[in-house]
């Protein structure tokens, strides 16, 4: 991200989330980005603050009690691509109303931001994603315009718990299908071809199959799942069949997650 900012001519300062490695800081530098020390410093003079974090948590603390808000100047942006609740959102947003705060949830991986086609469901006032538009452009494409603040997130949160539960369907079709006889492999090299081919058996076909799937990128997985269900149940939504199907997740047994409300999420989001 820094990297195609930096090379589109923006004038970036970098305030890493863990203490910065001296080898890191001169990658950075010499990319043209300015390294900081604290939020504050980070958010001087800046007609955009884009917050990548780990947690809800994170970005609450950050944002309200960190002093990234108040040091950020009146008429800027801050673009949350964290995915975190709604409810987060709109409290940041209460905490400088001189601020535009767009949430921008990212749907990808580090090489599509790489790539510049991230996806990035934005939610926020027309004006403000009009103003943001070409930076966002930067890195992400499609970059989707998706409702008011808030909307974003609500999109991303039900991209997740349809992701997984694809994933769980297809985990329990590669055991029906060696109950009957049908190798994981060739299973999957057939469907590729076949009606029910999407994107996410791309994907685990591609990885060599839900077990190795599972071994990359389980861990993430759980926690999009102890998302997706903390906050449908801060929000008082049911997630009906999609739930049903997330709990076959082997993922969710191992990393001790499989039934996570209110706590877990926070623990786990992502």
């Amino acid at each position: 991200m820094v990297t195609r900012l930096t090379a589109a001519g923006h004038d970036v300062r970098v305030l890493l989330r863990s203490p910065v490695d001296p080898a890191r800081r001169r990658e950075l530098e010499h990319l043209g980005a300015t390294v900081v020390d604290g939020a504050a410093d980070a958010a001087a003079r800046s007609d955009a603050v884009v917050l990548c974090v780990f947690t809800d948590a994170q970005v609450r603390e950050l944002c309200l009690d960190g002093g990234l808000l108040a040091a950020m100047a009146p008429g800027s942006a801050l673009v949350v691509h964290t995915t975190t609740s709604p409810a987060t959102i709109e409290a940041v947003a209460a905490g400088n109303d001189a601020v535009d705060v767009v949430d921008a949830p990212v749907s990808g991986g580090p090489h599509d931001v790489a790539a510049g086609r991230i996806t990035l469901l934005v939610g926020g006032s027309q004006d403000a994603v009009t103003r943001l538009r070409p930076m966002l452009r930067c890195y992400g494409d499609p970059v989707l315009h998706v409702g008011p603040r808030g909307a974003g997130q609500a999109i991303k949160l039900v991209n997740n718990a349809l992701f997984a539960a694809h994933i769980g369907v297809l985990a329990e079709s590669v055991r029906l299908g060696e109950q009957l006889g049908v190798a994981e492999s060739t299973l999957l090299s057939a469907l590729r071809h076949g009606s029910a081919t999407s994107r996410v058996l791309e994907i685990v076909a591609a990885g060599g199959g839900v077990a190795e799937f599972f071994e990359v990128a389980g861990e993430f997985v759980g926690k999009d799942v102890a998302v997706v269900r903390g906050i449908a149940e801060d929000l008082g939504a049911e997630l009906g069949a999609l739930g049903r199907v997330i709990d076959v997740l082997p993922v969710l047994d191992s990393a001790g997650i499989g039934d996570v409300g209110h706590g877990g999420r926070r623990k786990g989001l992502t």
